[in-house]
């Protein structure tokens, strides 16, 4: 049943920001030295004809969504087609409800279809993970929109004052009857733990600098980061091809890290391991050499191929050591339930995949006993709010990711004189004080960010 306060999309405008990154990030088998950001402007309107707007970004992260052997340029350019074609598309729906109910509709009935219809006539396809990053920014400007036109917070609307439909109909589950995805978050923390990022290419100590860093009164070795900012909590980027290297990675950072007094760690092996044991291997012998460094890692992260169904691996010998987070698997809550039964224990969400499925990820893994993190895409600008609201309310295991202020800070000095808790991380913890107001608090007309010609338009 329909709610007076149900909306519909009138009009998008998308917007294409590039930036570059002051340092190179080494991202799986790829290094990346640029983004580029895609912003969205849309108005919504409800039953009485009153509208608002609403504002979403996202970098498109091509080494992220999309690894292959394709030139970086044909997979962001095709990436840019698939967002303007989806400024035409999500006018077109045309159909009315609350965000998250609109969000799921527009992935269930039609975004795999025009994923299709634009992978015709090329020899690779668009990845549906690039096709979901691509629609998370009309995702978060209509939530946004939503909020702006009742005056409400985003994190406030998720509740059976706002939906029509309970998670049951999402899930298709009478598990969820009568549930509603507010009861699955927590009250908001305005002060966040942060992580900080450590890619294969960052330099630890002076004999890796090369002499080609910058020198923008920015940090650049690990020990600066960790003083200046106050860290205690790091996420070390593995090869996970190279047991030996990752091995003595981990251990070189955790003796820093314990000099250095921090609490906690964390491995990404980023998709590249197809075996449990080289995993466990490297943890046993951690357990064994580094007790203390075991001890500080805090979880695993994605170790094997992102595609689940493709790649079933029972991972129950690395959860049993250390908790276990899915991530670029975790698409939807489809993907989590089927981790679960891999063996997978933890759940790292992302905006980037969709506000929406990032809710219903959560909601389904809280249900059934699975820990949760949200984790960064190097978000800048506007991207980063979102990101780190997601972070407030979900009761994450310790804290949020937040890395954009390590590779390109320069990028959002806009949006830092109106929120500057949000891209300097002081004693290891962000602030998000500044972000109040209706939607996601974005305060757009403050910052007076000035952008670029439109790339696409729809509606009026």
């Amino acid at each position: 049943m329909s709610k007076p306060t149900d909306i519909r999309v009138r009009a998008a405008e998308l917007f294409f920001l590039p930036i570059k990154t002051r340092m190179p990030l080494k991202f799986g088998a790829q290094v990346v030295t640029r983004a580029l950001c895609a912003r969205v402007r849309v108005r919504v309107e409800d039953g009485l004809g009153r509208s608002a707007e609403g504002w979403g970004e996202t970098p498109l992260s091509v080494a992220w969504v999309w690894p292959s052997g394709l030139s970086w340029d044909e997979r962001e350019t095709r990436m840019q087609d698939f967002c303007v074609r989806l400024t035409d598309e999500i006018v077109a729906f045309g159909e009315s409800g609350h965000p998250m109910e609109l969000g799921h509709r527009f992935q269930m009935q039609r975004l795999e279809a025009i994923r299709s219809e634009l992978n015709r006539g090329f020899g690779e396809e668009l990845p549906h993970l690039a096709a979901l990053v691509c629609h998370s920014l009309f995702d978060l400007a209509i939530y946004d929109a939503f909020g702006q036109l009742h005056a409400q917070p985003v994190f406030d609307t998720l509740s059976a004052d706002w939906l029509s439909t309970d998670l049951a109909h999402f899930f298709e589950s009478p598990d969820f009857a009568g549930k509603w995805p507010a009861q699955f978050l927590t009250p908001r923390r305005d002060r966040l733990p942060v992580w900080h990022l450590i890619g294969g290419l960052d330099p630890i100590e002076r004999e890796d600098l090369t002499g080609a860093e910058p020198n923008d009164g920015y940090p650049v070795l690990l020990r600066d980061w960790i003083r200046t900012d106050g860290l205690r909590c790091l996420k070390i980027k593995l090869r996970g091809t190279d047991a030996a290297w990752d091995y003595a990675r981990i251990v070189h950072i955790g003796r820093m890290s314990i000099e250095e007094g921090m609490n906690w760690l964390t491995a990404d092996f980023n998709c590249t391991v197809t075996d449990p044991a080289y995993v466990t291997e490297i943890l046993d012998r951690l357990l064994a050499e580094e007790p203390r460094i075991y001890g500080m890692l805090l979880y695993i992260e994605q170790p094997f191929p992102y595609d689940l169904e493709a790649n079933r691996i029972d991972v129950r010998a690395v959860s049993a050591r250390k908790p276990l987070f899915l991530d670029e698997s975790a698409h939807d809550w489809h993907f989590v339930r089927l981790g679960r039964e891999l063996g997978w224990t933890g759940v790292a969400l992302k905006t980037c995949k969709t506000l929406t499925g990032a809710l219903l990820s959560l909601c389904w893994a809280r249900q059934h006993g699975m820990t949760l993190m949200v984790q960064d895409l190097t978000n800048p600008m506007l991207a980063i709010i979102p990101h780190v609201l997601l972070a407030a309310h979900a009761g994450t295991i310790m804290g949020v990711e937040c890395n954009a202020m390590q590779f390109y800070p320069e990028a959002s000095l806009a949006e830092a004189r109106v929120h500057p808790g949000l891209f300097r991380r002081r004693g290891g913890v962000l602030d998000l004080s500044t972000l109040r107001g209706p939607g996601f608090g974005y305060r757009v007309e403050e910052i007076g960010r000035a952008l670029p010609v439109s790339a696409a338009r729809a509606g009026a």
